[in-house]
């Protein structure tokens, strides 16, 4: 059996997806919470979710902007993380080299950052990665 803990900012998400969760014999939901800080170490799983917009604009809850990727954008970060480098991402995504370049300049200006690996720190500490 997988253990589960959810994150999201929404109570209703939140009990939604334990809901459903609960229905698979599968997954025990071990905790839900508006906060990772707030979770149970010895979750298997923690499943971090947000309510998607249909106007793409980025707003945390507390009102501020946030950083927006594009799932290109997002996929090339998640390649960065990995050490792929712009010729093993370009071959991975089949795309030029030097449209990960274009890619990576965009990234690197939504993230306010000017390294790989900054990028790869800065995704991780806002969210937007995984590892």
């Amino acid at each position: 059996m997988t253990r589960i803990a959810i994150v999201a900012a929404s109570e209703k998400l939140r009990v939604s997806l334990a809901a459903a969760l609960r229905t698979n014999p599968e997954f025990e939901v071990i905790g839900a919470s508006a906060s990772s800080a707030e979770l149970p170490p010895s979750a298997d799983v923690v499943l971090i979710a947000r309510v998607a917009t249909a106007s793409r604009v980025g707003y945390t809850p507390d009102g501020t902007k946030a950083t927006v990727l594009t799932n290109r954008e997002r996929e090339i970060l998640a390649l960065l993380a990995d050490g792929l480098v712009n010729k093993q991402i370009a071959a991975r995504l089949g795309i030029s080299t030097n449209t990960v370049k274009t890619h990576l300049e965009l990234l690197f200006d939504k993230l306010g950052v000017a390294t790989r690996a900054e990028a790869v720190a800065t995704g991780v500490k806002r969210g937007l990665l995984l590892l």
